[in-house]
Formats: structure tokens, sequence, C-alpha cells
């Protein structure tokens, strides 16, 4: 949690891409509330990005581990302090054990994995000084689903599995890369919560009423604009209405139908996401702007 403005303001920055000042007026305007402040920039049309933040704000590997066996695959981030030892063949060895140990024995929850792992933690934090931290995985069963694919991006920045309902190595591939690449955050849209859509159609609606272009539009036109708005909001974040990384003149639903193949599941982990690194630089420059 963050402890002053400062912190609240670096936070926001990070989620929206606004400026400094308007990131303390957002703070300032709806008391100090980062999701009320995040809707306010994003009102005003000061936000950049609309999406949630996936800035990267932790070292660490996030990697996929296949088991042999029966086909299923982990997918797991581990955190440490420093790039330097993220990019060690030590912890590299800490990690791909750990995923060896939750394929073999798999624990129901991260708690039950980290007291799984503890020896293992226990003896690289003497062995390389550094605090560890197992912070998720996911395993796609191999008997559940008829193909798992699997991809690491940057050499463990990004890990991604793909389940799938035929096997197809090569579209397994593709898809998981695509994944990497483009982020999506949900499989359709049926998998968006009403909830969220009915809180985008208010954001959309406070957007409007501050674009001039929209200004004395009839009532059900600004609605309909409004309404298609949030679906494009949301289609961007759909797995099937993106442009296929592979072949950008169709959309991944339409290479799915094409192939005669349904996902049923990913999972993409990038490391340090959601998670606030600390920047010593940070507090002086915005003390700079707000004088």
């Amino acid at each position: 949690m963050a402890e002053s403005l400062i912190d609240l303001i670096k936070i926001l920055r990070d989620r929206t891409g606004a400026g400094l000042m308007d990131c303390k007026g957002a703070l300032l305007a709806n008391d100090c509330d980062l999701d009320k402040a995040t809707d306010w920039l994003r009102e005003k049309g000061l936000a950049k990005a609309a999406k949630k933040a996936s800035r990267i704000a932790a070292e660490g590997l996030a990697i996929t581990k296949v088991c042999e066996k029966c086909g299923s695959v982990v997918v797991l981030e581990v955190n440490c302090e420093t790039d330097f030892v993220a990019k060690g063949d030590a912890f590299r060895e800490l990690v791909d054990k750990c995923a060896e140990l939750i394929l073999k024995n798999r624990p129901a929850d991260v708690e039950a994995a980290k007291e799984l792992t503890k020896d293992l933690f226990t003896d690289a934090t003497v062995k390389m000084g550094e605090k560890f931290d197992l912070r998720r995985f996911e395993i796609l069963d191999g008997e559940k689903y008829a193909y798992v694919a699997n991809y690491i991006h940057m050499g463990g920045k990004i890990a991604v599995a793909v389940a799938l309902d035929k096997e197809d190595a090569e579209l397994g591939k593709g898809l998981a890369m695509h994944i990497a690449a483009n982020n999506p955050q949900y499989l359709s849209l049926n998998d968006v919560a009403p909830a969220d859509v009915e809180h985008e159609k208010q954001v959309q609606l406070e957007a409007a009423k501050n674009d001039p272009k929209l200004a004395g539009k009839p009532a059900e036109m600004l609605a309909k604009i409004i309404e298609n708005k949030v679906t494009k909001y949301y289609s961007e974040m759909v797995l099937g209405s993106q442009a296929f990384l592979m072949d950008d003149s169709k959309t991944v639903a339409q290479v799915l139908k094409e192939k005669g193949v349904n996902v049923l599941k990913f999972v993409r982990y990038q490391v340090g996401e959601g998670i606030e690194k600390r920047q010593d630089d940070f507090a002086s420059e915005v003390m700079s702007q707000m004088k």
C-alpha cells in the first residue's frame, strides 16, 4: 500500500501514462482513490493507455516446463531482487527445479507450492544472498486438453501456455507467440463481467461529455457511439478479435475457424506485472514539478 502522495502519483502514472501533475490533480480530486483517479484521467482524456497496466516492475523469470509423459505444462514466475541475479545460471537452475517439483507434485495453490519448495529457496538465499519469491504458477493438464503449446519470450521475461481442443503444434506455437506479443486479457467477450461492461459504459459516457466532437449529438446516436466504443475497448483485449501475429490480414478467430481448432484456455505471465518497482529518483522528479 502506498504511504504518500508521491507513491500514489507514481502508481497512477505507471497505470495510465498521464503526466505527473495530471496524476496529482486526479488523486486530489478523488480523495487519493487510485481506481477513481484512473477513471477520472480517462474521462478527461488525459490517460495515454486505456488498458490496465502490466508494467514490468520486478526482476526474475517467467518460464514454462513440459511434462514429457503427460504433456502437461506449468507456467510460473519467480522473483528476485536484482537483474544481475535474474540472469545468472544459479537462479535459472532454482526456477527450473521449482517448476519440476510443481509439475511432479501438483500443489493445490501458491502457498502449498511455497511449502513444497521452501528448502530450495532457503538454500538459494544462502548461496546468492537475495530474497526470492515464488509469486504464481498454473498447470495446464495434458490429460484434460488435446494439446498444450508453450513459449518463453526474451529468455524468461514472458511465459505463455495455450490449450487447444485439437493437436496442432504449428498453430499452437503461433498462438503462444501471439499471446506473448499482444497480451489478450480475455478468451472471448463472454468472459467480460457484466459489471465491468457497465463500468466502462460510464467511463465512456463521461469521456463523451468532454469530447467537443460529440457535443450536440442526439441521445440515440450518442448511445450507439458509446456502445461501439465499449465493444471496441473490450474487443482489443479479446484473443479472437485480435489480428493474428503470423498473418495480420486475419483475426485469431478466423484462423481458428479455418483450422477447425478452439482455444480452451491460455496463461500469460510477464515478469513483475502489477508489482511496483522502487525508483530512487522518482521522489525528486515529482517534487521538482510540485514546487
